[in-house]
């Protein structure tokens, strides 16, 4: 046959693809029929018989025979002498059917059809592909490192499909050769041009979330629910849990005897540091517990402003806060409140800003950063530990210290 090539390379893509036997026909049948329309003008009258397991194809044209010199529509009309040539008895009114050769449709038009038979071929792939990972969108994938570059990832996994993991989805302390497998949670698929565009990534909540769900089996039974989970990736975390059943101590099945369970977590997420709540209603009560492992004295709430006021023992102010504010941060995205400190039994202080005359806003800016934002909270606080949870220089926190002391303890 003249289009072997061509006819051989059905069950090529049907293999290579693992498309199913009714979508590969449609798709050989489509590409045909415009291939028909191009050169006849229609495909309507035209009959496309398709075997793809064998590699058979056969298009056969049907047209109604009329008087010589009386064909006005050659695609639909054949004259009575020509149609008596495919068959000697024919008469005028019947149908005729004829065999339509690939190679009658030139070779240009037959190159045209397998690169447009490829090209949809491709086009099922790839939406196939992007249906698949859109639904596994916030669900734990695991993929190989194939290619490592500067702005990200690029991952395969066991079926080929590219998957990127950009550098900013990425924990800080992450590093990856070539051949390791990558665990993360698809966070987001996109179709660019007609290739999907897979996104994974390792610093999103939800990572955390299934990571529950896969370590503590009463999370997965949903005997614990996740009410919410909030991170700043590779440094700290803070998990609320909740259980409808009383028996059940959601925080202690979620750690584990001296942390068993949850070190599993904790090592895949760089070390990532991990406070896990039990969940309340009572949102007073959820303040309180949001800034463990810091004890509250008391809280004050504004429900209207969704702001905190909160009091603890100097002693305990440093551990509310936590390392680069980090603490203060996570609870207030844990809670929904903007989170205030104060220290239980002081009762005279005075806010940073009232020194903007003699301290620069960027500089009062970076104090805040770490949740110091009067003159009391900074001068509590040791110089050296100061320079290392900021990102000023020594010579700023001296100068800052050496004003506050001028002006606020005269």
């Amino acid at each position: 046959m003249e289009n072997l090539a061509l006819i051989e390379s059905f069950s090529e893509f049907k293999d290579d693809k693992f498309i199913d036997r009714v979508t590969l026909m449609a798709i050989l049948e489509d590409v045909f029929r415009n291939a028909l329309k191009k050169k006849f003008g229609s495909d309507e009258n035209f009959d496309i018989i398709i075997n793809p397991d064998k590699g058979d194809l056969e298009i056969w044209r049907n047209r109604i025979v009329v008087e010589d010199g009386e064909v006005e529509e050659p695609n639909e009309e054949i004259s009575l002498t020509e149609a008596r040539k495919i068959e000697p008895d024919f008469e005028v009114g019947e149908d005729v059917s004829e065999e339509v050769k690939l190679m009658d449709l030139g070779r240009r038009a037959i190159l045209a059809l397998r690169q447009n038979l490829i090209s949809k071929i491709h086009e099922h792939d790839n939406t196939t592909i992007y249906k698949q990972f859109k639904d596994l969108e916030g669900e734990i994938y695991t993929a190989e490192v194939h290619h490592i570059r500067h702005k990200a990832i690029i991952l395969l996994d066991d079926e080929g499909n590219e998957i990127i993991l950009p550098k900013d989805r990425q924990i800080p302390s992450d590093f990856f050769r070539k051949g390791d497998n990558v665990r993360g949670v698809i966070e987001s698929v996109e179709l660019k041009g007609n290739k999907p565009a897979i996104i994974m990534s390792r610093t999103s909540p939800a990572f955390l979330e299934q990571l529950f769900f896969q370590e503590i089996p009463e999370v997965f039974d949903g005997l614990i629910t996740i009410k919410k989970a909030v991170r700043i990736p590779g440094e700290k975390a803070k998990v609320a849990v909740d259980s409808y059943d009383d028996r059940i101590d959601p925080v202690g099945a979620c750690v584990g005897m001296k942390g068993s369970r949850i070190h599993g977590i904790v090592r895949e997420l760089g070390n990532e540091n991990i406070d896990v709540i039990n969940w309340t209603n009572n949102s007073q009560l959820m303040v309180t517990r949001a800034l463990s492992p810091a004890r509250v004295s008391s809280v004050k709430l504004n429900d209207e402003k969704k702001t905190a006021q909160v009091y603890l023992k100097p002693e305990e102010v440093s551990k509310a806060i936590g390392r680069g504010g980090h603490n203060i941060r996570l609870a207030g995205q844990l809670t929904g409140y903007e989170i205030d400190v104060f220290r239980e039994g002081v009762e005279e202080d005075v806010e940073l800003t009232e020194f903007s005359d003699e301290i620069e806003a960027w500089v009062i800016e970076e104090f805040k950063k770490i949740g110091l934002d009067t003159a009391r909270s900074v001068l509590e606080q040791e110089v050296g530990d100061l320079i290392k949870r900021t990102d000023l220089e020594e010579e700023t926190v001296q100068e800052v210290v050496r004003i506050l002391k001028e002006e606020f303890e005269d």
